[in-house]
């Protein structure tokens, strides 16, 4: 069964490498609400609280200047390190909407209560997102859609899906290859 323990830092970002010489860095954004990389946002990197003195989009990922950040070497140092934000930052969501990380580790099981595995990863495509669910001896991908998806109970840890005819053998054919 999942925890309710929200985590204290949620991960909006990676910085992949240093962008000019003033100090900028860029960052890959992992996070549905790209207004949070805004001047004078507070994020953390490793639980330290950093302010974004400005920020702009380049080719799908965004260049952030951050406060005390002023050279080539200093963003250097910050590759490869996570961009979050404290839980409290979270923003509210419409009544069964969730965040991914809300949606990991969640047991799933079939409307006829038969056991799948548990949520492992969560693919964005443009149509739905996908569940990848993990399972004893293979992965099962499942689209997020009304239709399939049927309860999500974050207090009881599960998620029950109704399939819809053939996509479980679907799946079990991709997944022996």
């Amino acid at each position: 069964m999942k925890s309710n323990a929200e985590p204290e830092y949620i991960t909006i970002g990676m910085i992949v490498s240093h962008w000019g010489l003033q100090g900028h860095v860029k960052v890959t954004v992992e996070t549905d609400f790209p207004q949070r990389f805004s001047s004078s946002s507070k994020v953390y990197i490793d639980n330290r609280p950093v302010v974004i003195d400005e920020a702009t989009w380049h080719k799908g990922n965004v260049i952030v200047k951050l406060q005390g950040v002023d050279t080539e070497e200093d963003a250097d140092e910050l590759v490869g390190h996570i961009i979050e934000v404290h839980h409290s930052q979270l923003f509210s969501l419409e009544n069964d909407v969730y965040f991914h990380f809300q949606l990991i580790d969640l047991d799933v099981i079939t409307s006829n209560g038969d056991a799948m595995g548990k949520i492992s990863e969560i693919l964005s495509v443009a149509s739905a997102d996908v569940y990848v669910i993990k399972g004893e001896s293979s992965e099962i991908l499942i689209p997020a859609i009304d239709e399939i998806i049927k309860l999500i109970d974050l207090k009881k840890g599960i998620m029950v899906i109704e399939p819809i005819a053939g996509l479980l053998d679907l799946n079990e054919k991709k997944t022996k290859k």
